[in-house]
């Protein structure tokens, strides 16, 4: 799923010390805020409870979320609303969001999907539409597109990659153990796997590759060696970690909050395992920090 690993709402009164969410700060949130809503725009950080909101839109940056609000799968870590849309869609999505891209200035977006599996493709040919009108609207913009799986269809991957984003994204989410439980039943372990790895197949060397683990579900040390393997093998290149913080009392609950030292050491080993960079800590998502990650990505295959 694509926006699952967002899914980040407090939750708890008893977190530890090292998770704390600051209040919007900064001359920016309140002009962001009024951008996304003269725009109707969604965003995953508002529909997924995101904790790094305040901090991301201070700075000007949110993570826009395509094809409504509305998923079609039910996720046991996931805060957004799951409703079968009937095949609708609005038209106007792709050209409202490169205009805010254009009036917000924005070297880089990540942009993230619902789940529409009311849909033939997907939702594909709205997704690369979406990517090619901000290329147009903004030549030097940098796009980055958290998809979900697609179905697993091999022609969904195709048609988002006729203009591709600089970044396909698809987020793996767990390990393969706990992927039945954690996720819903249309998604799996190994169709993620297919979808990384037909995306590198089909978009060659020049497109980076990216997917995204929580931490705290119930997963082993080995567990999580093995998905870093694997993806690996799909020829990933950036990968993300971040503590699973349940949206709410009837969502899977956290089976252990991992304290900031291990998730360095989880940045070392996915390094080690040939990475071109990894972004890894507690409140960490799939989107943040996406630019800097990038361009880590980019230095390492030019140096």
């Amino acid at each position: 799923m694509a926006i699952g690993e967002a899914m980040a709402g407090p939750g708890s009164a008893r977190l530890p010390e090292w998770i704390r969410v600051r209040p919007p700060r900064g001359p920016l949130y309140p002009e962001v805020r009024g951008l996304l809503e003269g725009l109707r725009l969604e965003t995953v950080c508002r529909e997924a409870r995101c904790p790094n909101l305040p901090e991301c839109w201070s700075a000007g940056t949110a993570t826009l979320m395509l094809l409504g609000t509305d998923c079609t799968r039910r996720c046991s870590f996931c805060a957004v609303h799951t409703h079968w849309p009937r095949g609708v869609v609005d038209r106007t999505e792709p050209e409202r969001v490169a205009t805010a891209v254009r009036q917000w200035g924005l070297r880089y977006v990540v942009l993230t999907q619902v789940c529409r599996d009311d849909l033939p493709d997907g939702g594909a040919a709205l997704l690369r539409e979406t990517v090619e009108r901000i290329h147009a609207t903004a030549p030097s913009t940098k796009v980055e597109l958290l998809a979900g799986d697609l179905g697993g269809s091999e022609s969904a991957v195709r048609e988002i990659l006729r203009h591709p984003p600089e970044v396909f994204a698809h987020n793996l989410e767990t390990v393969r153990s706990l992927s039945h439980e954690v996720r819903d039943p249309r998604a799996g372990y190994d169709r993620s796997l297919e979808v990384l790895g037909r995306a590198r197949a089909l978009g060659g060397p020049s497109l980076v590759t990216k997917s995204s683990i929580m931490l705290g579900l119930g997963e082993t040390d080995a567990e999580l060696l093995t998905a870093l393997d694997d993806l690996r093998s799909a020829d990933v290149d950036l990968v993300t970690f971040g503590q699973y913080l349940a949206p709410g009392p009837h969502h899977r609950p956290v089976a252990r909050y991992i304290p900031p030292s291990e998730f360095e050491a989880w940045k070392t080993r996915a390094l080690d395992r040939g990475f071109s960079a990894v972004e890894s800590g507690p409140l960490v998502r799939s989107s943040y920090h996406a630019e800097e990650l990038f361009d880590r990505a980019a230095a390492r295959r030019e140096a």
